[in-house]
């Protein structure tokens, strides 16, 4: 097995929306470069089950996107995609069905937070055709449908945004979401809906930074064991929800990865993850932690 299940590669840290629940990007806008892309791939081959076209941005905006899934291809390294869909277009659905894809989840609560007097049903007719096409030409395509936007544990509370959405998702597919209300995000996040398409549920949660109080010095996470992150710039961050690199590792332009996973900070970050102790401030503060106690 390798040693990673998945590796957030920042293509764009530049997005089409700005969401309420998705904080600015602080940093330069960037767009990573294709070189540097090229040799990521290259060095995470051996070290990742797949690679997840996501961290901050949308990866959609990206003009050397066909490029990239081409290398990854070459690489035979399967891409794990996150988009919002907002700029799905015919062209943009081509290269999303190719059979390096092994995943795409769209995102469908940032329409209604960016667009909230708008009629969704166009935006969502979109994600229903790319969806359409997936189930006849790739069927081994799996498809998240993301809700990620629930103020609780229970989805019986879904907003009136998110019940329209739903009763899209009830005429286009002939599904029932009756049993919807009685889920609990503790116990069961994912609802089938057909074929490998689902419906993904999660509670709204705040993204660390050191503004915020401390939360506690205990507490494990997967970062650096699971996954870690790589932003546009080529910083080597520890998780994907360091978002402005505030735990940079090193850079993949001057370092190749398998040093920087092997130097001091990172060992130190991974020992207290195993050890239930939080070295760094930034997950002293991190709300998503609580998540896996």
């Amino acid at each position: 097995m390798k040693k990673f299940s998945k590796v957030n590669i920042e293509i764009s840290n530049i997005c089409n929306l700005q969401c309420s629940f998705c904080p600015e990007v602080i940093r330069a806008k960037k767009l990573m470069d294709l070189d540097l892309f090229e040799s990521l791939i290259h060095q995470l081959k051996p070290l990742t089950e797949q690679v997840c076209f996501h961290l901050m941005g949308e990866p959609l905006l990206h003009p050397k996107l066909k490029e990239m899934i081409l290398l990854c291809d070459r690489a035979e390294l399967p891409i794990h995609f996150v988009s919002n869909g907002v700029l799905l277009t015919e062209a943009r659905a081509e290269l999303l069905l190719h059979p390096r894809i092994r995943q795409v989840n769209f995102s469908l609560h940032s329409f209604a937070d960016n667009f909230p007097k708008q009629n969704p049903r166009p935006y969502l007719e979109k994600i229903f055709a790319f969806t359409e096409r997936a189930f006849l030409e790739r069927p081994d395509l799996y498809l998240n449908y993301r809700l990620w936007n629930l103020q609780d544990t229970s989805v019986k509370n879904a907003s009136q945004n998110n019940l329209e959405i739903l009763t899209a998702l009830e005429e286009k597919f002939n599904f029932s979401f009756a049993k919807i209300p009685a889920h609990d995000l503790r116990t069961q996040k994912s609802v089938k809906i057909k074929n490998r398409l689902y419906l993904h549920f999660d509670s709204a949660f705040v993204w660390p930074n050191l503004d915020l109080p401390v939360l506690g010095s205990k507490g494990t996470c997967y970062g650096l064991s699971g996954h870690f992150g790589i932003l546009a710039d080529g910083t080597v961050v520890p998780c994907c929800l360091d978002k402005e690199g505030i735990i940079p590792l090193g850079n993949a332009n001057q370092t190749p990865l398998t040093e920087i996973l092997q130097q001091e900070r990172a060992r130190k970050i991974l020992k207290g993850f195993q050890e239930r102790q939080l070295v760094e401030e930034l997950c002293k503060r991190c709300d998503y932690i609580k998540r896996f106690s």
